[in-house]
């Protein structure tokens, strides 16, 4: 299930049953938001070196971008659940023979938006005649990840 809507993303990020981390993309270390516990702190540092650093205010945990695909599996096994919040482009792929066709048939993911164009609008990258690709603006989105073996 991928979630777009920034309200509901909202909902998630602020809901405290199930944990949440957002990847913000290079260059930011994580947050995290994990339902309460007293231990929370040395069950996410893990013997680690680095430490978790918490945010008082906006009640989430920092933690570097390093861990995140053991902390993933960590709270797979300790909650079951955990929703994943990051940065998402949608892929567009259409080609020169859309844009220069003469008829009416078109079968690419345009769906005939860009058919018989000859010079579609956004910067596109040409692979050949045949195909090329497009990234649409940087977006979040949301998917939870469940662990199979929880009922």
């Amino acid at each position: 299930m991928l979630v777009q809507d920034p309200q509901r993303i909202k909902q998630i990020w602020n809901q405290k049953l199930i944990p949440v981390i957002y990847r913000r993309g290079a260059g930011h270390p994580l947050l995290l938001r994990l339902p309460y516990h007293q231990t929370n702190y040395i069950w996410l540092r893990n013997g680690k070196r680095n430490k978790p650093e918490w945010n008082a205010d906006k009640q989430y945990w920092q933690i570097p971008k390093a861990w995140f695909n053991d902390v993933i599996s960590r709270i797979l096994k300790r909650w079951g659940k955990v929703y994943i919040i990051q940065p998402y482009r949608e892929q567009e792929k259409c080609a020169p023979a859309c844009w220069n066709a003469t008829g009416h048939e078109c079968n690419c993911s345009c769906m005939g938006a860009r058919h018989g164009s000859e010079n579609p609008a956004g910067k596109w990258f040409v692979v050949g005649e045949t195909f090329a690709t497009k990234w649409g603006d940087s977006e979040l989105a949301c998917r939870l990840l469940t662990n199979e073996k929880v009922s």
